[in-house]
């Protein structure tokens, strides 16, 4: 019911409720293609970016894109990034502190790479933890497990 110059509850959900149905689907196909954009400009950061260190990509030690077993710069076996983004947050073992896959990102780019970490919420870093999690599509969260 609408009273003069006010509006009831029912009358402003309804029309919240009919706009959302009208723009929706178009809101979400343009969220869908943003994420698939930073998807794809994480993925050319990952095989293709050094962040100014030593010649080093991700995919260096992170062979397929992440997909398969890799190696660190030590000859090291590590698993594939396939389930990364299920495993996070974690919590260090060497000082108690929890760990986001964004921050491991970081220290990924910083130490084996010896390049610079882009800065937290930048479209760098943003990408490049979209593409990681990509990787993890479709499996069920695991937090603390291993990486697979």
């Amino acid at each position: 019911m609408r009273r003069r110059g006010r509006w009831n509850h029912w009358t402003y959900t309804t029309m919240v409720l009919g706009a959302i149905a009208l723009i929706g689907p178009s809101a979400s196909r343009a969220a869908d293609s943003q994420l698939q954009q930073a998807i794809s400009r994480g993925s050319e950061l990952f095989q293709h970016s050094t962040f100014g260190g030593r010649g080093r990509v991700c995919e260096t030690c992170h062979l397929g894109g992440g997909t398969r077993q890799g190696r660190r710069p030590d000859g090291v076996p590590i698993p594939s990034l396939s389930n990364a983004a299920t495993i996070f947050p974690r919590i260090s073992q060497d000082d108690n502190k929890l760990i986001t896959l964004t921050d491991q990102v970081r220290v990924c780019i910083g130490g084996a790479l010896n390049g610079e970490a882009p800065a937290y919420g930048s479209d760098e870093l943003n990408s490049l933890v979209a593409y990681v999690t990509s990787l993890s599509q479709g499996k069920p969260i695991d937090m603390g497990a291993d990486p697979k």
